[in-house]
């Protein structure tokens, strides 16, 4: 049986309990209504596409979008919104992968960097800094122009060249971390540097990291794109937003639909995942109030 309050003190102090019980940010909200509809459309892309993305329809090419075809066909009358579909898959797989390979060197070697310092801080920080001072769109042109373009090669090259940003930060928020009284606890304790690392260290610098991770995805995403245009990132005949809008842009004066729509798909997953990344910055970041 509950017990009754019978304290004036208690009883005022539960509006006060309450009151920090504040509401989500409207931003995780939407962020992650955004991000669910696109995860749950890059699963179920196969079910929910009328037309194998393949499929062409030579008698409706260049259709103006209708109840047929809801996004038009293009040059050879395959299905743009088929193909929208299947392309979601092909831009969350790369922008995921190569956000959690970027996220396993950059946060590891961050974390080493801040918590070693000395010899093998100078080396990361210095690794860091002349993989960062080259524009990644030329490494990674470099890479793939050496060896045959792939959607798993394209992933990898640029989860390395996200890795020193990551690793930055991760390296800046571990020197802060360190004078802490539970990083000296730990040590008096005679804790060994994995336990130290990822049992004290990886749960305060994660908060921090999960506005950086979004970006890292939102970059990989518009990379990848920029790749496939160009003619170094998946190719033919695949799905990929990046290669439908290269496509397109022959005939975007007679079907503007062709870019368009991979355009403004493109655009709608960048802000979601942007919005996601601010909002879950807001909840688990103490010092934005995030104790909720």
């Amino acid at each position: 049986m509950a017990t009754p309050l019978t304290d004036a003190t208690d009883v005022a102090a539960v509006p006060d309990v309450l009151a920090k019980r504040r509401p989500l940010p409207p931003t995780l909200l939407i962020g992650a209504s955004i991000v669910t509809a696109l995860l749950l459309t890059a699963a179920f892309a196969q079910v929910l596409a009328p037309y194998p993305y393949d499929q062409m329809h030579i008698a409706d090419r260049f259709s103006a979008p209708c109840p047929k075809y809801l996004a038009g066909t293009d040059e050879y009358g395959r299905d743009v919104f088929s193909r929208l579909l299947l392309g979601s898959q092909l831009s969350l797989l790369l922008g995921i992968t190569a956000t959690l390979i970027s996220m396993a060197l950059g946060v590891t070697l961050g974390m080493l960097a801040g918590y070693r310092r000395g010899v093998l801080d100078e080396v990361v920080m210095r690794a860091f800094d002349l993989m960062m001072a080259f524009p990644p769109i030329m490494l990674v042109l470099l890479i793939l122009a050496i060896t045959p373009p792939s959607l798993m090669k394209t992933a990898l090259a640029i989860g390395i060249l996200s890795a020193p940003p990551i690793g930055r930060v991760t390296r800046s928020v571990t020197l802060n971390l360190m004078t802490g009284e539970f990083i000296e606890a730990a040590r008096a304790r005679g804790e060994r540097l994995r336990y130290m690392l990822w049992r004290e260290l990886l749960p305060n610098v994660w908060p921090v990291l999960m506005v950086e991770a979004s970006l890292r995805v939102v970059f990989a995403v518009l990379l990848g794109a920029v790749l496939s245009f160009l003619g170094f990132g998946v190719q033919p005949p695949a799905a990929d937003w990046g290669l439908m809008i290269s496509d397109g842009r022959a005939f975007v004066e007679m079907a503007p639909w062709i870019s368009l729509a991979p355009g403004i798909a493109m655009g709608i997953t960048v802000i979601g995942i942007s919005l996601l990344g601010d909002g879950l910055r807001e909840v688990l970041d103490p010092r934005l109030g995030g104790q909720r």
